[in-house]
This record gives structure tokens, sequence and C-alpha cells, in this order.
């Protein structure tokens, strides 16, 4: 109770630290993160095909839908026959559900680091430079999520490319059940998917700079061996 009053006492609002690089590029980190994983986690969507019976004037079609965490192979669905009857339960191919919720956590934690960091730099300034610790930790953390942020969205994007052809409805009609009778329709769309991705790696390039910046806040950036001045009014030691 003492330490969450004494918290709640130290705590003074400053905005100043939003006019600086550090600041702002932390407010970048936190909208960017919002968007990657919420433009993965929140998708959902449908392949199309038609079946086209002979003999018959109205075509069947068939929309196998799928969406994150994108296991695509526990998703069952059926295709109608010419003879009226459906078929067994048929699934789309993959599972790709390591990368994408790989992708969506890193994308999770990173929010609330900043939502975290955030605080510190505008409510509680002093706590955090009063010390080398905080800026030290706040480059190692910061430097890690870069490096979350590179190797997740490498293989969401190799996830990613992976769900668009076990999706595409030019490969879904070449099964044995739709050989001569299913006729390819509209590709899903993966606007959503690609935006993700992209926001990925815009992360990775903020992360990354910001490292320079919240360098610059720790003891490794200042020079420990300052040159000696030679005193006023004193001849030059030989």
């Amino acid at each position: 109770m003492d330490s969450v009053q004494k918290l709640a006492s130290g705590f003074s609002l400053d905005l100043g630290p939003l006019k600086e690089p550090l600041g702002f590029i932390r407010v970048l980190e936190w909208i960017f993160t919002i968007f990657a994983f919420a433009t993965a986690g929140g998708y959902s969507g449908t392949s199309h095909f038609t079946v086209k019976c002979p003999g018959v004037v109205d075509d069947k079609l068939v929309e196998p839908a799928f969406g994150y965490p994108f296991r695509l192979n526990a998703k069952p669905y059926r295709i109608p026959l010419c003879s009226g009857t459906l078929s067994n339960e048929t699934f789309l191919q993959g599972d790709f559900s390591s990368s994408a919720e790989f992708f969506v956590c890193v994308g999770v934690f990173g929010f609330l680091y900043c939502t975290a960091t955030l605080v510190l730099y505008l409510g509680y300034q002093n706590l955090y430079r009063q010390t080398s610790r905080g800026p030290i930790i706040d480059l190692v953390v910061t430097a890690a999520f870069a490096f979350l942020w590179l190797v997740s969205s490498s293989a969401w994007g190799k996830g990613l490319t992976d769900i668009k052809w076990a999706t595409n409805p030019e490969h879904l009609v070449m099964i044995d059940l739709c050989k001569d009778i299913c006729h390819a329709g509209d590709f899903p769309s993966m606007g959503r998917l690609n935006a993700s991705v992209i926001f990925g790696f815009l992360n990775l390039i903020l992360w990354a700079g910001n490292c320079w910046f919240i360098y610059k806040e720790t003891p490794f950036h200042k020079d420990p061996n300052p040159p000696a001045t030679m005193e006023e009014g004193g001849p030059p030691e030989p």
C-alpha cells in the first residue's frame, strides 16, 4: 500500500517528452503495433468456387471459410455433388497458426510495453532519468522487440504466402471431387493481411531506429573521461 501511495504521489504529468524523438517515436510504435496485431488477429475470409452440373442451369456456390489463427485443416466444408447429395467433409490444407499467433503475440506485448513506457516517460520522467538503470533496461527491451519484429514479420510473411496458395480457388478446384464440375471464383480478399505484414516491418524500422535515441539516454553515449582543462594563468606542465 505504501509503495502504491508513493507512486501516486510521485506522478507528475509532463507532455514535454512527446516533443522529443524518444517520446514521439514511442507513440508511433504504440499506434503501428495496434494496427499490426489488429489487422492479422481479427481477419476472416472466404474462398469461392462454383459447381456446374451437366443439364443444370443454376451453378452451386461453395465458399470455404477461414480466419485467424489460420488452422485451415480444422474447418470443414462440403461440396454439392451432381447427384444431389453433399460430399463428405472436405478441408482446406495447412496449419499456419504458429506464425500468425507469434506475430500477434509480439504485437500485443509490444503494445503493453509501449503503454507502460509512455506512462513512465510522461508521469515519472525524473524516476526514469534518476539512475542509468531505466534507460539501459529500456534499450535492451527495445532492441529485443526490434529483433522479434524482424523474426515474426518474416515468418508471418512466409505464412501469408502459403495461406494465399492454400485458399486459391484455382487450387481448390483441382481436388478429385471437383474435377470437370468445379470452376474457380473470386480470390479471397487479403488486403488486411497484406497490411499486417507491412505494419510488422514498419514496426521493425521504428523499434530499431528508436534504439539510437534511447542509447543517447544511457551512460554509454557519454564520454566517461572528459579532457582535462588547463588551469588559467599557469604554465603547461612539461
